[in-house]
């Protein structure tokens, strides 16, 4: 596995409201949640040329229970977010630092963009976590870009 320590910036992220649907279960079920948020986004005219996209990863696979897993799909946006059918709610990733590291690449490579930060960057940087979970900014990705192009900035809350 590739150290890529000395790629990893440490930024101030701005406090982001976003709509958010939280999928909560079995993984396998991700993409169901990715496809009823994207009709949320259709519908409330939110696509991500126009809205940042984010993703919230709470636990660790294969570390949790399937059935205990949680992940959020958001989107960035100032407007309330009215009660709607499919579950979208509204939610704030707080500001903060951060470390970020880039992937690029399909999502079967992020775990190694995840290995970098946390065992490689982390425990000789001095710093320490922040009590917010890993999230994920989608700078470029499917359709939009093949996956094997896919662009995803990774965020690990520092205090």
């Amino acid at each position: 596995m590739k150290n890529r320590a000395d790629e990893v910036r440490v930024v101030d992220f701005t406090a982001t409201r976003v709509a958010t649907l939280e999928h909560r279960g079995d993984p396998a079920g991700l993409d169901d949640s990715v496809n009823k948020f994207i009709t949320w986004r259709r519908q409330n005219g939110l696509p991500p040329a126009a809205s940042a996209t984010f993703n919230i990863l709470y636990d660790k696979l294969p570390a949790c229970d399937p059935d205990e897993f949680r992940f959020d799909l958001c989107a960035a946006t100032d407007r309330d977010i009215a009660a709607n059918e499919l579950g979208v709610v509204a939610k704030t990733i707080p500001g903060g630092k951060c470390a970020v590291l880039r992937h690029v690449g399909s999502e079967a490579g992020i775990g190694e963009t995840l290995y970098c930060l946390f065992a490689q960057w982390l425990p000789t940087s001095g710093a320490e976590l922040r009590d917010f979970p890993v999230f994920f900014q989608r700078v470029s990705f499917a359709p939009e870009v093949p996956a094997h192009e896919s662009v995803t900035d990774v965020f690990l809350p520092l205090r």
